[in-house]
């Protein structure tokens, strides 16, 4: 399930993220999105290519990988981010919703470490320096 009014667009400097064609309340579910569940030694072949990037940790203890269909791949993070997401480890699905309202035309965002404002430097940002 896609909120009718979501879609992918070209962002000025991250590449393409996810946009409101119309205003949407703070707590409103936007998205839940089924995954393809993987092991470690799966893991170890996608970290040499760029769906690395687009991996999420997986289950209770964090020793698998998912990939994420839907919309999920094309969320850009924040620190500030207008959106959530919630992991279930039983059905194999994310869900994403608001946390704040947001304006039509605005970009949806999450933060990569799994809290919407936990401000511990994503992987991209420690590994820049």
């Amino acid at each position: 399930m896609v909120h009718p009014c979501l879609y992918i667009d070209h962002t000025e400097n991250k590449g393409r993220g996810v946009f409101a064609d119309d205003d949407i309340e703070a707590g409103t579910l936007i998205e839940i999105a089924p995954v393809i569940v993987m092991d470690k030694a799966d893991r170890e072949h996608l970290d040499k290519t760029l769906l690395h990037d687009y991996i999420f940790e997986w289950g209770h203890d964090k020793t698998k990988v998912c990939m994420a269909l839907g919309y999920i791949p094309m969320y850009n993070h924040s620190y500030s981010s207008n959106c959530d997401y919630m992991m279930d480890y039983d059905d194999d699905n994310i869900f994403v919703k608001t946390v704040r309202a947001v304006a039509k035309g605005e970009e949806l965002t999450i933060n990569y470490n799994g809290e919407w404002n936990d401000e511990t430097k994503v992987w991209f940002e420690v590994n820049s320096e």
